[in-house]
């Protein structure tokens, strides 16, 4: 038989590990939750006023219709002297098969006039507000949601013309000052080399849905993002696609989702379909889901998670009035 005494010396070490592994979750939980907090909640703001640094920097930077069953209706049309704007929406399916989505035909005079604008006019990770905010605190007549460049720390990020980020990871879209748009490899070249090429902004996100004008193999299970939180941006969802028509002509597209009877969203294929259909060689997905927005004279020009519930963002394209 076991002296009483040693049974206790026992039961004793057993409560002292099982509190100390109690303990060390404990620690390992609260770790992680602040790594998240800091890695997605926190805000690391690296350039506090863009424009400044944007106009102390700019010195080194050298309507279709769609293919559809249903009608398309142009609900209204901005001309300027740098930009020619129209706006259409179509609807397809019904029940619970219904896509909505908008459609902007937009040509430019010049290329420049597609700029871009980040959040609070600041850059760095987490710093967010709506697509309409940004819009019109930049004067903008349209806007789009950008590559939301702020949930990651990768990626090349020029922006009218300036670099801010260098770090290539995934297929990028380049818009160049000659009205060109082409799709290429982050990792294989350097944003200094882009601005020398003539670029004027880059987004990062992808992928690309068309190649040569036909729909890109394998679009369905790709994953932008492996990091927690982000795994993947496949199955039927809200989206956001750049497409390129010829010089200065471009469409862009957003498809509301997430929500049956008004719009259940597209997978990666059928919205490569949409952008086939509006005459687009090239197109290019950007960030979606909740971010999906479109803009337009002061107003939201989709219904984003069917209820105006606009998600903030890092960052919009846009058009200035």
């Amino acid at each position: 038989m076991t002296p009483l005494k040693n049974k206790r010396r026992k039961g004793s070490r057993v409560r002292r590990a099982v509190v100390a592994g109690a303990v060390a979750l404990t620690l390992s939980a609260g770790g992680a939750t602040a790594w998240a907090l800091d890695r997605f909640v926190v805000q690391h703001v690296e350039i506090s006023d863009v424009s400044a640094y944007q106009a102390g920097q700019s010195g080194t930077a050298t309507g279709n219709t769609a293919n559809t069953s249903s009608a398309v209706t142009t609900d209204t049309s901005y001309v300027s002297d740098s930009s020619n704007i129209n706006i259409s929406t179509v609807t397809t399916g019904s029940g619970d098969s219904t896509i909505t989505y908008y459609v902007a035909d937009v040509v430019l005079d010049d290329a420049t006039t597609l700029q871009s604008a980040f959040a609070n006019n600041s850059f760095g990770e987490n710093i967010t507000e709506t697509t309409s905010v940004i819009a019109e605190a930049n004067n903008a007549v349209f806007a789009i949601n950008g590559d939301y460049y702020g949930f990651r720390d990768t990626g090349i990020v020029i922006r009218n013309g300036v670099v801010f980020r260098d770090e290539g990871a995934r297929q990028g879209l380049a818009f160049y000052r000659d009205g060109t748009v082409k799709v290429y490899d982050e990792t294989a070249t350097t944003a200094e080399q882009l601005l020398a090429d003539g670029a004027w902004n880059t987004l990062s996100f992808g992928p690309s849905l068309l190649d040569n004008g036909e729909i890109a193999a394998g679009i369905d299970d790709v994953e932008v993002d492996t990091n927690f939180g982000n795994h993947s941006i496949q199955g039927e969802q809200p989206r956001t696609a750049i497409g390129v028509i010829d010089k200065n002509h471009l469409v862009f597209v957003v498809v509301d989702g997430r929500s049956p009877g008004y719009s259940s969203g597209v997978t990666m294929t059928g919205l490569a379909q949409i952008m086939k259909d509006l005459g687009a060689t090239t197109a290019y997905n950007i960030d979606g889901g909740g971010s999906s927005t479109m803009y337009f004279n002061g107003e939201l020009v989709n219904n984003p998670l069917g209820g105006n519930k606009e998600r903030g963002t890092s960052d919009i394209l846009y058009i200035g009035q």
